[in-house]
Order: C-alpha cells, then sequence, then structure tokens
C-alpha cells in the first residue's frame, strides 16, 4: 500500500509548491523584474538542484559524463537541453500574453496546453501506446484535465469582468490567444525533455547503484542548462536595456530578496518530488508512464493551491457567482486526477 500511496502524495506535495511559489512575485518592490528573477532562477535552476542532487547521489558527476560520453544518451541530453530552453522562451512569452487577454485567460490556455502535450508527447512515444490498457483513463484523464482547467480560467474572466479588471478589449484577442498557445506548446517541453532524457540517465545511474528516485534529480540538472541559459540571459538583457546593475542594492530589498530565494526554493521543490514521485510510480506499477500520469497531476493539482492562495488574498471578492464556478472546475480538476492515478495502478 505504501508503494503505492508514497508517489502520489510526493506529487501532490509538489503541487502545493508549484501552486505556491509564485506568492513570492507579489513582494518584487522596489527590486525590478529582472534583478529579482535572476536571483530567483539562480536559486532555483542552479543552487538548489545542485545542492539537492549531490546529498543524495555521491557520482553526480560520473553519471552526467557518462550521458555525455553515451551516442544515444547524448542525444537526449543535447534535446533536453534544447527544450528546457525552449521553455523558457515560453515562460517569457507567458508575459507578453497576460497584457492581452489577462492573467486568467493565460493561466487557463497555458496550464491546459502544457498539461497535455507534457503528458501525450511522451506516451504516444511508446510503442503500441493505444494498446496500452492504461490509454482510454490516461486520454480520459487529459480530457477532464482540460475541461477543469477551461472551467477554473472561465471563472476567473468573469471575475475579472465583475470586478472591472477584465483586459478582453479591443482587437487584440486572438493575438494574445495566438501567443498563449505558443507558450503552452513551449512550456509543455520542460516534461518532454526530462522525461525522455530521464530514462537514459536512470539506465546510466543504475551501474552506480542509485535509484530511478535520485536519477530524476540528475536528469532535471541537464535539462536546467537550457532553462537556466534562457533565464539568465533574458534577465541580463533587461538589465543591460535598462541599465539596472544599481538596483541590486537598492535600499529597503531585504524583503523582495527573502521572497526570491524562497520563491525559487518552491519551484524547484515542486519539480525534484514530482520527478521522484513519478520514478516511483513507474517502480509500483512497471508500466514507465509515471511522468506521463504525474505531469497533468501537477499542473492540474497546483491550479487548486494557486486558488487557494488567490482567496485568501481577497482576489475573489465580492465575486460569488464567479467563485462558485471556480469550486466546480477545482472539482473537475479533482476528478481527472483520481482518474490519472487509477491509470497508473493498472498492469
Amino acid at each position: 500500500m505504501e508503494s503505492i500511496l508514497l508517489p502520489f502524495l510526493l506529487v501532490i506535495i509538489a503541487s502545493v509548491f508549484q501552486g505556491s511559489f509564485g506568492v513570492g512575485m507579489k513582494y518584487m518592490p522596489p527590486l525590478k523584474w529582472e534583478s529579482w528573477w535572476l536571483v530567483h532562477v539562480t536559486i532555483a535552476m542552479v543552487l538548489f538542484p545542485i545542492v539537492w542532487t549531490f546529498l543524495s547521489v555521491s557520482d553526480v558527476t560520473t553519471v552526467i559524463g557518462d550521458v555525455f560520453s553515451d551516442p544515444i544518451a547524448q542525444q537526449a541530453a543535447y534535446i533536453a537541453i534544447m527544450f528546457g530552453f525552449l521553455w523558457g522562451i515560453g515562460g517569457i512569452m507567458f508575459g507578453v500574453s497576460v497584457p492581452y487577454i489577462g492573467l486568467s485567460l493565460t493561466m487557463g490556455i497555458v496550464m491546459g496546453i502544457a498539461g497535455t502535450l507534457g503528458a501525450l508527447i511522451p506516451l504516444l512515444q511508446n510503442e503500441n501506446a493505444t494498446s496500452l490498457p492504461q490509454f482510454p483513463y490516461v486520454i480520459g484523464g487529459l480530457v477532464i484535465t482540460i475541461i477543469g482547467v477551461i472551467i477554473t480560467a472561465k471563472a476567473g474572466i468573469d471575475r475579472d469582468k465583475l470586478q472591472g479588471n477584465s483586459s478582453l478589449s479591443g482587437g487584440n484577442i486572438l493575438k494574445g490567444i495566438a501567443i498563449a498557445v505558443v507558450c503552452g506548446i513551449l512550456s509543455s517541453l520542460l516534461a518532454v525533455g526530462h522525461t525522455n532524457v530521464n530514462d537514459d540517465v536512470t539506465l546510466i545511474a543504475k551501474n552506480y547503484g542509485v535509484n530511478g528516485r535520485n536519477a530524476s534529480l540528475i536528469a532535471w540538472l541537464i535539462v536546467f542548462i537550457g532553462a537556466y541559459a534562457m533565464n539568465a540571459l533574458y534577465s541580463l538583457v533587461l538589465i543591460v536595456k535598462n541599465n539596472s546593475w544599481s538596483n541590486f542594492f537598492v535600499a529597503g530589498s531585504k524583503k523582495a530578496y527573502i521572497w526570491s530565494v524562497i520563491a525559487g526554493l518552491c519551484w524547484f521543490a515542486a519539480l525534484g518530488l514530482y520527478g521522484q514521485g513519478a520514478a516511483l510510480m513507474n517502480g509500483a506499477s512497471d508500466n514507465n508512464l509515471g511522468n506521463i500520469v504525474g505531469w497533468p497531476m501537477l499542473l492540474g493539482l497546483s491550479l487548486i493551491v494557486s486558488n487557494v492562495w488567490a482567496y485568501r488574498a481577497g482576489e475573489w471578492k465580492n465575486a460569488k457567482k464567479p467563485f462558485n464556478l471556480l469550486l466546480v472546475g477545482l472539482a473537475v480538476l479533482i476528478l481527472a486526477s483520481v482518474i490519472l492515478g487509477y491509470s497508473n495502478s493498472l498492469s
């Protein structure tokens, strides 16, 4: 029973971190976005992952060296790095889309597409994927996830209109939606890159007595080479463009730095625990669908957590009808997670 419940418990805990890291972004001032973000991604994609991985695995550098020495694993690693870089571009496009169509609709489109493609692409890469007993349940879970995200996004849009915060006006709606769709596609590549390289890393890591749970941490280090490069480069470009080097030393920025670090810790805690939970799902059911099932669960449940924080912050105040619709959407997301979890129990 423990081997069945523990993986899902890890993904649930991961979703709490994933849905919470954005809280820190409310405390950026007096730091500018580029200053705050550079600190955040350095903690989230470099320092914390390296410390956690080296504490868990004694042969990290040897395993990574073997990955880049093996022709097949090397190819998967380079693709994973490229996917990490493209995911970084998707993150930038998220910020571009919000002014056109608002946060709620952007979040709905991006989460729906990223969660679906992040699971569907690796699923269809499996031989005879459609003949697997889990296939109809995974597809059903993904469809229900999309429905839940759409309902949640609609609730957010209705709330914004009711509160007079809607940005859905003018002739830029289609442009914003198009940007959000591309963002969702690129955002899914973080999961696809990790899933693809994780298989090769796990095989090589086994030679050194490293279990699949900790091998997933090494896979993240490889993906983050590209992800961090993109995020750090963009931050540095903005710092140079805005000549904001002195902003790192602005008075009263201690609180902003603390929240930048906290957000970074939460961000990788989410992915680190998700990767370990997915690895344990593979071991529990021997179907190698852990990442495929775990990824949409992570994003769906994190959407619930982020809305809990939004509710506590008063963002749903005086919006009873939209809030009731939100509760329906969240219930649908929970149902989707149950179905995806059940699919992983099949053999």
